[in-house]
């Protein structure tokens, strides 16, 4: 007795095959990665604190066996907003900042007057460091990185009004850690305590090199369900 394999009945009852592939030809792909990869955004339960992420969601509750149920990257809306560039290297008269540099509060506000730019609420604020320059160069990119302090990114969220904010590194914050007993301070204030999303790999060097500090910023994010982060491919638009 000849065994069908369960795949083929389907494709027999369709009248498939060799004669008919060559009539109507079909591909089908699968695709599987890492959410953090290239340029991306954080979703609000990327980090957690004290056992609960964004709005004092628990894993007990919200966390299923495909992922959270609440604040996945498909909650994530399009996001149509006034970009702003904060050039730190640029301001202090570097191509990059030096290794582990942490990004203060006052770095920001000289960027900005340098560059005459206020801060505005809903803004999408981004932070050249300077390290896409070594993309290409996986290990020079990923070792070390300049990034943000934990009062920088209060003064962009608190003070500025950001809606999202993101970087040109992998990281977004510096390290080590300047808190002690927590090893990512910034990513649990942003996302746990504040409900900032985070973009992360952001190529900068154009606005930089262009000198555009403001611009209409338009991006929307795959849509994982549950997902923690997903690819972003943004556009700025100069404003003139």
């Amino acid at each position: 007795m000849t065994h069908t394999p369960k795949g083929n009945v389907v494709a027999d009852s369709m009248h498939v095959g060799e004669q008919m592939n060559r009539h109507v030809s079909y591909t089908g792909s699968a695709v599987s990665m890492y959410a953090h990869m290239g340029t991306h955004i954080d979703a609000l339960n990327h980090f957690g604190l004290n056992g609960k992420i964004w709005n004092g969601f628990t894993e007990e509750q919200y966390l299923g066996d495909r992922g959270w149920t609440v604040t996945g990257a498909e909650k994530l809306p399009p996001i149509i907003a006034r970009g702003v560039l904060i050039d730190v290297a640029m301001a202090k008269g570097l191509q990059q900042l030096p290794d582990n540099y942490r990004v203060t509060r006052q770095d920001l506000r000289a960027a900005l007057a340098k560059q005459k730019v206020t801060l505005e609420k809903g803004d999408v604020v981004l932070i050249r460091t300077g390290r896409m320059q070594h993309y290409e160069q996986a290990q020079a990119y990923m070792a070390n990185p300049p990034g943000l302090s934990l009062d920088a990114a209060k003064f962009l969220v608190e003070d500025g009004g950001a809606m999202v904010v993101g970087a040109d590194n992998l990281s977004f914050e510096a390290f080590p850690s300047e808190v002690a007993g927590n090893y990512l301070p910034v990513h649990t204030y942003l996302l746990a305590q504040q409900g900032t999303p985070i973009l992360k790999l952001v190529d900068l060097e154009g606005l930089s090199r262009d000198k555009v500090y403001q611009f209409a910023f338009i991006g929307a994010s795959l849509k994982f369900r549950g997902g923690d982060a997903a690819p972003i491919r943004p556009v700025a638009l100069p404003i003139r």
